[in-house]
């Protein structure tokens, strides 16, 4: 004997919050970022074999004007960065962004000065997606994520205390520069001629 029981049918129960998030999550159009590799698994996603337009995602953005959605897929040069960063400034708030593969998020195996060490310190990013490359399904993985946070992203008042807590949870986050390290890249150096290293 609920509240449902008493009101008219076809009344529905939600929060303006919830079908916003709803809303947003299902008709979100990309723009595509493809600089290395990674773009070629994130152009296997449009195929029949993966259908991302099971999301209301199959229009790849021409214009970041049309875009709320940025996968940054592959390497950012240092040349690069500073089209990202436009590309990224041009797109229509709310707007959220992918990072797919081991070298958008924290430069992969080009620890050089000429990329990026992870495309976080250019534009925020919402979702990390590891991988060399990452497959197919990992990317819908993350847009599956995604799809989550979008749903319940808060409005007004909300999103403003919500962005003010993320940004203060990322300051007293410890910089990667100042964690221990998890293993010796000097060790065969040091190491005796002749000695296994793997035993």
């Amino acid at each position: 004997m609920g509240l449902e029981e008493k009101l008219p049918a076809g009344f529905a129960l939600t929060t303006l919050e919830n079908v916003v998030g709803y809303m947003r999550k299902a008709s979100m159009w990309p723009a595509t970022f493809g600089l290395a590799c990674c773009a070629i698994e994130m152009m296997a996603v449009g195929t029949p074999d993966y259908d991302i337009s099971r999301f209301g995602m199959e229009r790849f953005a021409a214009t970041p004007r049309q875009a709320d959605l940025m996968i940054v897929a592959g390497r950012v040069s240092q040349k690069m960065a500073p089209v990202v960063r436009q590309v990224y400034d041009q797109m229509p708030n709310p707007k959220w962004v992918i990072s797919m593969g081991v070298c958008a998020s924290s430069g992969g195996m080009f620890n050089n000065y000429a990329i990026v060490q992870g495309v976080d310190h250019i534009i925020p990013v919402d979702i990390y997606l590891p991988g060399c490359p990452p497959r197919p399904e990992m990317l819908l993985n993350a847009i599956i994520e995604l799809h989550g946070q979008i749903q319940s992203s808060k409005l007004g008042v909300n999103r403003i205390a919500a962005a003010r807590a993320a940004e203060e949870a990322a300051l007293a986050a410890t910089p990667t520069s100042l964690m221990a390290p998890t293993h010796d890249h000097l060790a065969h150096v040091a190491a005796p001629t002749g000695k296994n290293l793997l035993a």
